[in-house]
């Protein structure tokens, strides 16, 4: 190599580098961090020794980050951090074609990793009942101050087979009452102190009568249950006006406009929770097994209530969900290679069935794209991707395609609902497909049905 060569080969060098540090800082990246996003090209580039950057693909990104994802040192921020750096070199220095429609989000969202207190891993340790992790500093005090009582009012509620947000849920009202009371010994608690603490919550908290309401059967669960004692004379006590509260519906055009503004994964679990009526955690939770391309349809196992159900696969999403899945399969056959590849499965369950938790048939059909160290038993296992990615998502899409509503994840299962009442589909059927347990629960569909206003024809429209 000549000597001018030389020196040109390292005055283009000084320029990429020169030009990435300043669209680093055209992108709002702390000084601090600058660094390190450039160590992150830099690992990127020394991967992928004699391929040039401007002949790179997505397929190439996709094996780097799965890659990355593996390694389970890595920190979910630096992990974060290396994909907004690449996303900065292709999108914003190379430009290259792909970049934009690349999914970009599904990489740094969906790579936050499930903490030991979530809900789907809640329960794993099953030797210890007082072992569910909580980051609440007042509910592990109330843990340390009721003791033999906290440890009873546990395996009370799962000999009665209650949901873990149901366990989770009474724990907090049970640690905000004996906070309120100052800590005041079990034993010493009384029915009036019970009161009081109902009647501050709608008085001083100005709390809704539901969340009144499930305060009181935390209460009334712990004295009546647990400690055998009566609690009757507790319903004496202020109650939070009840408010007929209706659902937030979005039409099927405003429907389009919300998908629209998606892409990728989350555009996929946007669409089959709008075309099947799945709550959040039933999609997320979805195994490969539960998918029947055969009959169309999805079984949704342990929705709320404990209940199993099946639910329509939407026919324009077969397709995309297949391509997914294959996607899925192949991330699997190299954790296997990697000597991984197990799906956490319930304590029971994972008895019974042996070998299964590394079977394709088990593992999620929306993987995390970061492998998790369980800490208890030491097992490094792939779980299903943190639903917050999908709920953020899902609220910047409406703030995107400008809907002037309150639109949540559960406000696609309303419009799922509400679409087939006007559709003419029966509301007994429609029962079936939510899982309710009542019917009168998916009664408050039909207000929408009553176009203006039950049905009322506004005076100004005759004039």
């Amino acid at each position: 190599m000549s000597l001018e060569h030389s020196d040109a080969q390292s005055g283009a060098v000084t320029r990429f580098w020169h030009k990435y540090l300043s669209l680093l800082e055209k992108a709002s990246v702390p000084e601090s961090f600058r660094p390190y996003y450039r160590k992150a090209v830099e690992a990127y580039i020394a991967a992928h020794p004699g391929h040039r950057l401007v002949a790179h693909q997505p397929a190439d990104v996709d094996r780097y980050l799965a890659d990355k994802g593996s390694n389970v040192l890595l920190q979910e921020w630096q992990f974060r951090q290396i994909v907004d750096a690449l996303k900065i070199l292709f999108v914003a220095q190379l430009r290259a074609r792909w970049s934009r429609e690349y999914d970009w989000y599904r990489w740094s969202v969906f790579a936050r990793e499930l903490p030991q207190s979530h809900v789907t891993l809640y329960r794993a340790n099953a030797a210890d009942l007082l072992s569910a992790p909580t980051s609440n500093s007042m509910v592990k005090q109330f843990r340390s101050h009721a003791g033999t009582h906290a440890e009873a009012f546990v395996k009370t509620l799962r000999l009665r087979r209650m949901a873990v947000r149901t366990e989770q849920t009474y724990e907090h009202w049970l640690a905000r009452f004996f906070a309120f009371l100052q800590w005041k010994p079990v034993e010493q608690v009384e029915t009036p102190d019970l009161t009081r603490f109902l009647e501050h919550l709608a008085i001083n908290r100005a709390v809704s009568a539901s969340t009144q309401r499930v305060a009181l059967n935390a209460l009334v669960f712990f004295f009546r249950e647990v400690l055998g004692r009566n609690v009757d004379d507790a319903s004496a006590y202020s109650r939070a006006l009840p408010k007929r509260r209706l659902p937030v519906v979005l039409t099927q055009e405003e429907v389009r406009l919300l998908l629209d503004q998606l892409s990728g994964q989350v555009r996929l679990m946007a669409a089959l929770m709008y075309g099947t009526g799945m709550r959040l955690m039933e999609c997320v939770r979805l195994r490969v097994l539960d998918v029947d391309f055969g009959f169309q349809q999805i079984t949704v196992r342990r929705g709320k209530g404990g209940k199993d159900r099946v639910v329509p696969l939407p026919a324009r999403v077969k397709t995309t969900l297949a391509t997914h899945l294959d996607g899925v399969r192949a991330l699997h056959e190299q954790d296997l290679l990697a000597g991984h590849g197990e799906v956490y499965l319930p304590p029971a369950l994972a008895r019974k069935l042996g070998s299964a938790a590394c079977d394709w048939s088990w593992q999620y059909v929306f993987p995390a794209l970061r492998l998790s160290v369980d800490p208890n038993s030491g097992k490094t296992r792939r779980h299903h991707v943190h639903e917050t990615g999908l709920q953020k998502a899902i609220r910047d899409a409406a703030r995107s395609a400008e809907i002037n509503k309150r639109v949540t994840s559960h406000t696609l299962r309303h419009s799922f609902a509400t679409h087939l009442l006007q559709h003419g589909r029966d509301i007994r059927v429609i029962q079936d497909l939510l899982g309710h347990s009542d019917v009168s629960t998916t009664m408050i569909y039909t207000h929408v049905l009553n176009k203006g206003g039950l049905g009322v024809q506004s005076p100004l429209d005759v004039l």
